[in-house]
């Protein structure tokens, strides 16, 4: 059984929501209204994983913030695959502030997650990844990715 934790913090002009854990079959979003906010930015560093019934509840639970903007800051792998391949999971008010891409070297096996944010390492319709990435050690890492799929969404 997962185990999802969900802060709300209100403030005049927006709803802070902050996540870490799972989404899954055992989530229930109904204690959490998004509704009747004016902006509502969704911080997800902390998430896991999600599966399909999380997924689900998660389009409905979104569904609930109504017109109001919502941006997602720190978002995950795990997120950023959805919002790729479920349409409907980003809403239609939303943007992705920032995001984490991974990187690797295989010879050192070492693995980082870079954050990518919205003006610097990528734009409406293009992305401009950092020239060099490289490991504690000092080794030389690539994207973990397939940079066409991984970054479909700032394309659309």
């Amino acid at each position: 059984m997962g185990k999802l934790d969900v802060k709300m913090n209100k403030a005049a002009d927006k709803l802070v929501v902050q996540m870490a854990g799972t989404i899954d079959e055992d989530v229930d979003f109904s204690q959490f209204n998004l509704g009747g906010n004016p902006a509502i930015e969704v911080e997800l560093s902390g998430l896991k994983s999600i599966n399909s019934c999380g997924i689900r509840e998660w389009i409905k639970w979104m569904g609930t913030a109504g017109p109001a903007p919502v941006t997602f800051n720190n978002c995950p792998k795990v997120i950023v695959d959805q919002i790729n391949m479920v349409d409907g999971f980003l809403p239609t008010t939303g943007k992705v502030n920032s995001f984490f891409v991974p990187y690797y070297n295989d010879d050192a096996g070492s693995e980082k997650n870079v954050l990518f944010r919205y003006g610097t390492e990528f734009s409406e319709g293009s992305v401009n990844p950092p020239p060099s990435v490289k490991d504690e050690e000092g080794n030389e890492m690539e994207m973990d990715v397939i940079e066409s799929k991984y970054f479909k969404f700032i394309k659309k």
